[in-house]
């Protein structure tokens, strides 16, 4: 059976039913006297006359339309007619489920950043979910023009947005730039009230948003994961030299002039130092708390060299006590 079938109609029913609408209205036939209103689980069942709402039915099961609703409806707003001949009214089924989306950043968000005067272009991705709130909303912004309402209409709506709304609240938390996963909590939050803001004018409501990742460019990530190594190894001054070597050639050795690789390289090398001083004080923490209290320390506090008994360490020179 099709969306459309005859004049008038036995059975009024959500027809074909897909599991990613949102609504789905029938309308433009004419309901017998001994039709049946069929609503299934998971639906509800708007009873539309003249463009307002006569009665919503949340129960699932199967009703006689002249015995059981009609006289249902005239108890509520005064829902009147002869009912000789057919009567002409619609009726918007209501999807109830909680709907689940993936998201995406359409392109890389620029964020300001030391030393890539361009910014460093970030991806982000996760979940979202949203269901129907208000239903009167809904009836008089989407349902009134259109015959269905699809899960893709709401994804394209917040595609459209999304970025923008990331850009601000990442900026709005503040913090690393290079770590933003600490703050993705803040940041989904903020960005979770402005797009129920956004949808709440559609009768619907989001019920979840999450930060599931955000991805650095790769050549990014690679010299962080250079940087960091050759920071536990104590040869940072040789890592620099070597990065700003490996990003002004290339090619066979010819010189490089593009800019983009020099500021990735110094960006990568800011993150890599970040995290190897951070493994770096922890070390240096956990070896101050190993040694006795007025005795001499058994490790350089530093590079965590055996002492052996030395007043200075014989790898990095650092007074030992």
């Amino acid at each position: 059976m099709g969306l459309f079938s005859n004049q008038f109609a036995n059975v009024v029913e959500w027809e074909e039913y897909r599991d990613d609408v949102l609504f789905w209205k029938w309308t433009n036939k004419e309901i017998k006297k001994d039709s049946k209103l069929i609503i299934k689980p998971g639906q509800d069942a708007i009873f539309l006359y003249n463009g307002a709402i006569e009665g919503v039915f949340t129960e699932s099961g199967s009703y006689t339309i002249d015995s059981q609703i009609i006289p249902f409806l005239s108890t509520l707003k005064g829902f009147k007619f002869g009912f000789n001949s057919g009567l002409r009214a619609e009726v918007v089924f209501i999807n109830t489920k909680e709907f689940t989306c993936n998201w995406g950043t359409s392109s890389p968000i620029r964020l300001e950043a030391p030393g890539l005067p361009g910014g460093l272009p970030v991806r982000s991705n996760g979940k979202f979910s949203f269901k129907i709130h208000d239903y009167d909303t809904l009836i008089e912004k989407v349902a009134g023009i259109k015959q269905m309402f699809t899960v893709d209409e709401v994804r394209d709506r917040i595609k459209g947005i999304l970025d923008g709304l990331l850009m601000k609240w990442i900026t709005k938390v503040g913090q690393d730039v290079f770590n933003l996963m600490a703050n993705a909590f803040d940041i989904a939050k903020g960005i979770k009230e402005d797009l129920d803001m956004e949808l709440i004018g559609l009768g619907l409501t989001i019920t979840d948003f999450r930060i599931s990742e955000f991805t650095y460019p790769e050549n990014i990530t690679k010299r962080a994961d250079e940087a960091a190594e050759y920071t536990m190894l104590g040869d940072m001054n040789r890592f620099q030299q070597v990065s700003m070597v490996d990003a002004m050639t290339g090619n066979g050795g010819k010189t490089s002039t593009n800019a983009t690789d020099m500021a990735g390289a110094m960006i990568g090398m800011q993150m890599g130092m970040m995290m190897a001083n951070q493994m770096a004080n922890n070390m240096q923490n956990n070896m101050s708390a190993a040694t006795p209290s007025g005795g001499a320390a058994k490790f350089c506090p530093n590079c965590g060299t055996p002492a052996n008994g030395a007043r200075f360490c014989s790898n990095c020179g650092t007074k030992l006590g």
